[in-house]
Formats: C-alpha cells, sequence, structure tokens
C-alpha cells in the first residue's frame, strides 16, 4: 500500500475512541471523536496553498487529505473541533517515505511539517519535531473500516504522553476497490 492509497482507505466518517496515558501524572483518560476525512487532489488549491507555505514545489505533492473532527475529552466538558490539511510529499528516491506538511499539528495548534513512512506491514507512522515536543503516531488497518492508533507525545522537558485510538467506520464514502484490496492483502 502506498500513501494514496492509505489516504483513499481512510476516506468517510469514523467514531474515534482514544485513550492517553499522561506518563508524568500516572493517569489517563477516554476522549471520543467523530472525524469526517475526505481527500484532496495534488491540484486542489488548498493542498497547492500549503506547499507553497512551505516553499515546496506543489507538483511534488502525491495527494491531500481533508480532517475535521468534533469531539470530548474526560476531564473537561468542552468541545474539541477543529480541521486541518494534510499534503504528502514524496522524497524522490522512495515515494514511501516523504514529508507530511500539515495546515494544522496534532499537538500544537500552528502548521507544522512532519515525516511519513508507508511500511512493509502497511502501517503508516508520522513523526513530528515541534519546537517543545516530538512526537510519533502509527496508524493501520485492522480491517477496512476498523483503523487503530498509537502515538506517544514526548516534550523536551521529560512530560510523556502514550495514546491508543480504535476508529470505526460509521459511513460516508467506502475505499476504493484498489484500496481495499491493499488492505486485505495486508491482512492476509
Amino acid at each position: 500500500m502506498n500513501i494514496e492509497e492509505f489516504f483513499q482507505l481512510s476516506v468517510g466518517k469514523w467514531f474515534s475512541h482514544r485513550t492517553s496515558h499522561h506518563l508524568a501524572f500516572k493517569q489517563s483518560e477516554d476522549g471520543k471523536s467523530d472525524i469526517m476525512i475526505e481527500t484532496l487532489p495534488a491540484s486542489h488549491p488548498e493542498v497547492v496553498k500549503l506547499c507553497q507555505q512551505y516553499d515546496i514545489d506543489p507538483k511534488g505533492a502525491s495527494c491531500g487529505a481533508r480532517v475535521t473532527w468534533n469531539g470530548t475529552m474526560e476531564w473537561d466538558e468542552e468541545k474539541h473541533t477543529g480541521s486541518t490539511v494534510l499534503v504528502a510529499v514524496p522524497d524522490e528516491d522512495n515515494p514511501n517515505e516523504g514529508k507530511l506538511l500539515r495546515e494544522m499539528g496534532y499537538a500544537e495548534k500552528a502548521p507544522v511539517a512532519g515525516r511519513y513512512k508507508m511500511g512493509n506491514d502497511e502501517a503508516l507512522t508520522l513523526t513530528t519535531e515541534y519546537e517543545t515536543m516530538w512526537s510519533e503516531e502509527r496508524l493501520w488497518f485492522a480491517s477496512p473500516n476498523l483503523r487503530m492508533r498509537v502515538s506517544v507525545l514526548k516534550r523536551f522537558g521529560g512530560f510523556s504522553m502514550a495514546s491508543f485510538t480504535s476508529e470505526i467506520r460509521m459511513g460516508g464514502s467506502q475505499p476504493t476497490a484498489k484500496a481495499s484490496e491493499a488492505t486485505n492483502s495486508a491482512l492476509s
């Protein structure tokens, strides 16, 4: 599976349940979200704009996605909502690795560019360094309608958080035949 197929397989509406462990405080918390994912072609104006923001030739982008979320965390009652655009820019010598541009980061609410790697096991690993922290996230499909994520967030001062997320497809677009085949081959 390549990054484009992974994005395509991710299209749709998902219910997300996350358990986060704050290691320094020895506490855990649960969160629930509705997530909507749609792909954007490399020529989409938002993809082009994000590439230009990072001084990257938009012709180098292979695909993009818009991710929108609406959720709650156990420790507060406020809604956590937002949206971001992601753009994959493969390395010229190895298209299974490259830059992942984000309109808004996962750990900090600012634009950030990280790295992606599609593994031989069909899992996507995202690594991002922010000014004050580092994160690594690994995503994979247990089936076409069940996606898993694990992540580690480490602040340079030593505070760390680990989380596990299961995401169940609730509707929206179904994966393309090619993306479904890629997932099924990874599961066998």
